[in-house]
């Protein structure tokens, strides 16, 4: 079944905060983080509601959760226009061209230059990306290596 996506609506705070919190946990054998007092990561999504550069979308299967995208303008280096903040799609709908009709999605909905980073250790992203980017761009797409030490921070 294809996934559905939409912006996000206050409707979907509370699932998209949770879901952030699935994916925060997945990835805290590589992303230095720690819960805090009430057993939470958290992450500050107040800004994909107030800020008219940051969007957050919902990714649904037959009307129940399966992901999310969160879009801004935060890029890293020059010369981009779309940085994609976070991506996740939950477990049951990983290899079934959930994440790749989504991530297409974000990039006609957003036309213009993106960037997208994935962590050094996280290679299943790595190997999403690079698959999905090298199908829609072809040649025109640039990967830069770089290597930042992100203090653990609340965001």
């Amino acid at each position: 079944m294809p996934p559905e996506i939409h912006r996000a609506t206050l409707q979907d705070r509370l699932p998209l905060y949770r879901m952030l919190e699935l994916y925060q946990y997945e990835l805290s054998d590589i992303w230095d983080q720690d819960l805090d007092a009430h057993g939470e990561y958290g992450y500050g999504l107040d800004r994909f509601w107030n800020d008219v550069h940051s969007k957050a979308y919902i990714i649904k299967v037959a009307g129940n959760y399966a992901g999310f995208a969160l879009v801004d303008d935060r890029v890293k280096i020059p010369g981009g226009r779309f940085w994609m903040d976070q991506f996740f799609v939950m477990k049951k709908y990983r290899r079934a061209g959930i994440g790749r009709l989504a991530a297409l999605a974000m990039f006609r909905e957003h036309l213009g230059a993106w960037q997208i980073g994935q962590m050094l250790e996280n290679l299943a992203a790595q190997r999403f990306w690079r698959g999905l980017i090298a199908e829609y761009t072809g040649p025109l797409h640039i990967e830069i290596f770089f290597n930042c030490t992100i203090p653990p921070r609340k965001y």
